[in-house]
């Protein structure tokens, strides 16, 4: 997956959807995302965490690691580069379109909300938008990131910040709601490759 990793215009079904999914496919969704997230989460094996993922559709590189008790869905739609390392119980919401680039580092308890209702609809109407955490991002443990946001090539989110809007390349942002705090100096030279046996 290269540095510059674009938003996917992908959605769920929601509003603004250019093409409704298919039953088979919606089917396939639904038993993946059930199977995934009641069984193979929990199971201490990477192999077998990640082979399932991309079973259901999931486009996964090189050297990843997601660790036990992690929730994913829209398992189609998630895309994850090489060299990538997912912490506990994250929450990967892809139903948007959830983009992740290479030598990424995600802590574990990290949410990602691909949407919302509208509340002024009168039908509660949702829409979904895409998200993106570009290359050697780093997003600190229990941060929770906003739909349709972009963090930016070596990024930094804070332990417990609320993520609402884009976050520049180099950027270091924390808090509730997340806001500037410096930029990061680091020639990014890493490729975290951390599979902890049984995790």
């Amino acid at each position: 997956m290269s540095a510059a990793v674009e938003k996917s215009t992908r959605d769920a079904g929601g509003v603004g959807s250019a093409i409704a999914p298919s039953f088979a496919a919606k089917l396939r969704e639904r038993v993946g995302v059930v199977f995934y997230n009641d069984w193979i989460t929990h199971i201490p094996s990477h192999n077998v965490r990640i082979g399932m993922l991309r079973l259901f559709g999931a486009n996964i590189g090189k050297h990843v690691s997601i660790l036990r008790g992690t929730t994913v869905l829209g398992i189609g739609a998630l895309r994850i580069g090489d060299a990538v390392d997912i912490g506990f119980r994250c929450l990967l919401d892809a139903r948007g379109g959830l983009t992740i680039g290479s030598n990424v580092v995600i802590a574990s308890d990290v949410q990602f909300i691909a949407g919302h209702h509208l509340p002024n609809s009168d039908t509660f109407e949702w829409e979904m938008m895409p998200t993106v955490v570009e290359d050697y991002a780093w997003i600190a443990s229990r941060a929770t990131v906003l739909p349709g946001v972009t963090i930016g090539r070596g990024a930094v989110v804070g332990a417990c910040s609320l993520v609402r809007k884009d976050v520049a390349a180099m950027e270091m942002v924390a808090g509730v709601p997340a806001i500037h705090r410096g930029v990061r100096e680091s020639a990014l030279n890493y490729h975290p490759d951390h599979r902890p046996l049984f995790f």
